[in-house]
């Protein structure tokens, strides 16, 4: 197992983006708020060091209304996975605001999606807010296994 692993961001997965994509449409008008969580691109099976952003994680008790959405910050795992954040602009601008750079501190890649909320009105910043690209990959994301075990798993931890 390594330790340490190349922080350098590939991209995200298109069903993440996807997934992003529909969950700020569905949350209109009111803004979408959600982290981003990277895996090993070797574990997707790139030939690449370097991280995918495989998941959106969504913060029990975050509130949200058309021009802000607050994460209850106690609720926030300490991540190791964590690379950044994504929300959505219900406005449709693409660009961060002051109390966006605010919230910038964590992580390398900030996602901002914009009103309507299609497959072009999304932009990546940045921890400094400054512009930057990645690129949507066609992967196959790895099976959630934080549910996986049966009646029988139970039973022999029980006894």
């Amino acid at each position: 197992m390594r330790l340490f692993r190349s922080s350098e961001i590939l991209g995200i997965a298109r069903d993440t983006l996807e997934f992003a994509l529909e969950a700020s449409e569905e949350t209109h008008p009111n803004e979408y708020m959600g982290f981003l969580r990277a895996e090993d691109a070797r574990k997707l099976g790139l030939e690449k060091e370097g991280q995918v952003i495989t998941d959106v994680l969504v913060i029990p008790g975050t509130k949200s209304d058309p021009m802000s959405a607050t994460v209850q910050t106690n609720m926030v795992p300490n991540d190791i996975k964590a690379v950044g954040s994504v929300h959505s602009h219900p406005n449709g601008v693409l660009r961060p605001s002051n109390a966006d750079l605010g919230t910038f501190h964590k992580g390398d890649v900030h996602i901002i999606i914009g009103a309507p909320y299609d497959w072009g009105d999304w932009r990546v910043f940045d921890s400094n807010g400054d512009p930057r690209s990645i690129d949507v990959l066609d992967v196959d994301l790895p099976e959630e296994t934080f549910f996986d075990f049966t009646q029988e798993d139970i039973d022999e931890e029980l006894s």
